[in-house]
């Protein structure tokens, strides 16, 4: 008999880099676990399946390029700043938002 593996929570798995410093963002109000010196990006991509909602299909995006050519990657704050997630590293306390 085969044993099942669960389905991974985010889009992206971490495969290596394990040993870094963890840290807690917040994402739509939930602490999630991140590793010091991810991206946004990294951090999100690990925790869900994308990053935003595109208009106006409402499909999820997860960004394109990853070397922040695009602007397929923007993410928002809980305080509506707006952010490249494939540039900028996630810091300890952030609180981001992404609509459901």
């Amino acid at each position: 008999m085969t044993q099942a593996h669960p389905k991974p929570a985010g889009l992206w798995v971490r495969l290596s880099e394990k040993q870094r410093e963890p840290l807690t963002f917040f994402l739509n109000g939930e602490p999630c676990q991140a590793l010091v010196g991810d991206t946004i990006m990294t951090a999100l991509l690990t925790q869900s399946r994308g990053l935003r909602r595109a208009d106006p299909s409402d499909a999820v995006r997860a960004g394109f390029c990853v070397m922040g050519a695009c602007q397929d990657c923007w993410v928002a704050t809980e305080e509506g700043a707006r952010l490249r997630s494939c540039l900028t590293l996630i810091e300890p306390g952030m609180r981001l938002v992404m609509a459901p």
